[in-house]
């Protein structure tokens, strides 16, 4: 039993030591997260796209 509240105490004790980011570098990064994601979900809707109708492209092929 001792040993789980060593873990617990420990655990607490480095929360402690944690650094947290001020307001502006969290807005920051939030920003560069969501323009990352809107220009990631872009090339892949384009690719999609590309793919989906290279397929159609094969499909219609004459045999």
């Amino acid at each position: 039993m001792q040993a789980v509240i060593n873990y617990f105490k420990e655990a607490l004790q480095e929360f402690n030591n944690i650094t947290w980011p001020t307001r502006n570098q969290a807005v920051r990064i939030s920003i560069i997260v969501l323009a990352f994601m809107v220009v990631s979900a872009a090339v892949f809707g384009i690719l999609d796209q590309l793919l989906a109708l290279g397929f159609q492209t094969l499909v219609k092929l004459p045999k």
